[in-house]
Parts: structure tokens; sequence; C-alpha cells
């Protein structure tokens, strides 16, 4: 008997590897599109043929955001999600047997910087400037145009909480010490923010928030991600954008206690903006990773019957915790 197939473009990164051992245990023919795989980008013949007759096709690719947002990092995260969604699309497009769904990565960032409800898929306000410009461009190019027999799911991933740079970070400023919370304040304004790509938003300048280590932390735990794609891959009444986003959204104040509670920190040093920017920038990342207040609500998921293994933070984090655990040199990694 043939197995179904899934393509899987941009594997490498640890979203995709879990993916790729989560469909492999399900019965799948797992093959990969990426720089290297099954097949390559450069190949564009070689990508519709595994397109082609496949079940399930997912798409991660994009450069990682965990990094400083140089204008040259910043073409290339708009650059690479752009370029391989659209190629995906044209192979879809060209299929005989196109796959049945499509699910194509996304961020929760699309959200506003919110702090007084959550955003979900249906009332959720779109926010402005750069990494905002990212996800709302990204999104166009996976909805553009028709494809009947392919069904499109945008799944905006909130922090995902695993053996990723995010989780690896949070841990280690923990264990240094440096778990309390980060306060945003002000700071030299700077233009690394500003709007990107055919339809720009936001101011040119950054501008900073009074949350006060307030700022909301939408995050979801790997196992989680891994399920919502199974549960959404059987759904074929789910279409369209998808929060991947655990219901107990946390605040920062409370995600720095919970870490130094797990790693058994005697105290944490608050970070205020002077101090997390130019940290930030020796440690080559940037610090709206921390001091943008991120609210997704799940409301497709649950309304549909998901049931997340993880919906509150601290057990998530303990596993995370127990199943990898974090090394104070992963501050300075990467």
């Amino acid at each position: 008997m043939t197995r179904p197939r899934v393509v899987i473009a941009g594997a490498s990164g640890f979203v995709g590897g879990a993916l790729v051992a989560a469909f492999d245990d399900d019965g799948y023919d797992v093959v990969t599109v990426g720089r290297t795989g099954t097949a390559t980008w450069a190949d564009p013949a070689a990508v519709v043929r595994l397109v082609d007759g496949a079940d399930v096709l997912i798409n991660l690719a994009g450069k990682i955001v965990s990094c400083r947002y140089t204008d040259a990092n910043r073409d290339e995260i708009l650059r690479s999600r752009i370029d391989t969604t659209r190629a995906l699309h044209a192979a879809v497009e060209k299929a005989v047997t196109p796959p049945r769904v499509w699910m194509n990565a996304s961020t929760a960032t699309i959200y506003r910087h919110e702090t007084e409800r959550g955003n979900d898929e249906i009332d959720g306000i779109i926010g402005e400037g750069f990494s905002v410009d990212v996800a709302t461009s990204w999104e166009r190019a996976f909805f553009a145009g028709e494809l009947p027999s392919t069904r499109r799911v945008a799944l905006r991933m909130a922090i995902v909480l695993g053996d990723g740079p995010a989780t690896r970070m949070l841990f280690a400023l923990a264990r240094l010490g440096a778990g309390g919370p980060q306060i945003d304040s002000w700071w030299f304004p700077h233009r690394r923010y500003r709007g990107i790509g055919a339809r720009p938003t936001g101011a040119p300048w950054s501008d900073w928030h009074r949350t006060s280590g307030r700022q909301r932390f939408s995050w979801i735990h790997i196992d989680d991600v891994v399920a919502s794609v199974r549960f959404l891959r059987d759904r074929d009444d789910v279409s369209g954008p998808v929060n991947l986003s655990a219901p107990g959204v946390s605040d920062n104040r409370s995600l720095m206690h919970e870490l130094r509670r797990i790693v058994r920190a005697p105290f944490g040093l608050p970070s205020f903006r002077w101090m997390l920017d130019p940290a930030m920038a020796l440690l080559r990342n940037e610090p709206e990773l921390v001091l943008k207040s991120r609210w997704a609500v799940p409301r497709v998921l649950t309304t549909s019957g998901f049931v997340f293994a993880y919906p509150e933070l601290g057990p998530a984090l303990a596993d995370v915790a127990g199943a990898h655990p974090p090394r104070a040199r992963d501050l300075f990694a990467g």
C-alpha cells in the first residue's frame, strides 16, 4: 500500500524536525524542500514533482528572526518568506494532483502591541511596523490566487517553547541572574522596526510602551504545535488564519518568575530598555522579543475542539526544562 506523502519545506529548524518525526510516526512518506533536502529551491521542477500527488504540504521556510534587524537581515527575513511561499504556490498551481491541504507558517506577531484584550483570528487587530509587515506580506503571498483543490491554513505561531533559540535564551537569562522583568523605557530612536515591503506601515522611528513588565507573553509548547498541525491536517472544515498559541497567556513578570523558580535562581535583576538594547546588540538579537506585548487567543482551535496538552505556562516550562536542560553558554550561542 502506498504511503501518503507530506512535503515539509524549511524542515531544518526545531519545529520542522518535530514535524518530520511526527509525520514519519504517522506513516507518511516525508520529503523535504530547502537549501538541501529531497529537493532544493534552486530546482523548481523537482519541487513540482514532490508537490504533485502529495497529501499534505507544510511550509516553515524563512530566515530565523532571532537576529539583529540590520538592513540586510530585514531584507532577507522578508525575501526568504515571500520567495519560498510563491515558489510553492507555483508548484501547487502546476500540480496535476495538488495537495488537499497546505499549511504555511505565519506569526502571532501580526497583531498589534496589546495589553487590554486578546487578539483572535476573527476580531484581532493587525499591528504596524517591520514584523507585522513581514507577516502580512507573507500571508498575502500565501492566500493569493485560486487553488480550488487545496485547503490553505496560515499557522500564526506564538513563541514556541522547546529546544529552540528563544527558549534557551530565556532560561539562560534566568540562570545568570538576569531573570527579572524586562521593562520598556525610553531609548534612542532607531529605524530597525520601520515598515517594509510593498505596503510598509508604522512610524519611521522606534517608540516605546509604558508596560512596566506587564507586557503579555503568548506562547505554545512544541508538543501542542505538533498536535495542532495533526488536528488541522485532519479537519477539512478549518481554513484561513489559525492562532497557534496556548489559552493560558502570561505576562513578562510571570514568565520570568516561573523561569527563576524552575532554575532555582535566588534572584533576578530587572532589565530596562537602556540595558536590554545594548545587550541584545551584543547578542545579535532584538529586545522586541521580550518587550512587545503579544496576546494571541486560539479561538479557531478551541472552538473546533482542540485540547491543549499544555494550556498553562508553568507546566510547559517545567517540561521543556526537564527534556532539554538549558546551559548558560546558550545565551551566547548563534
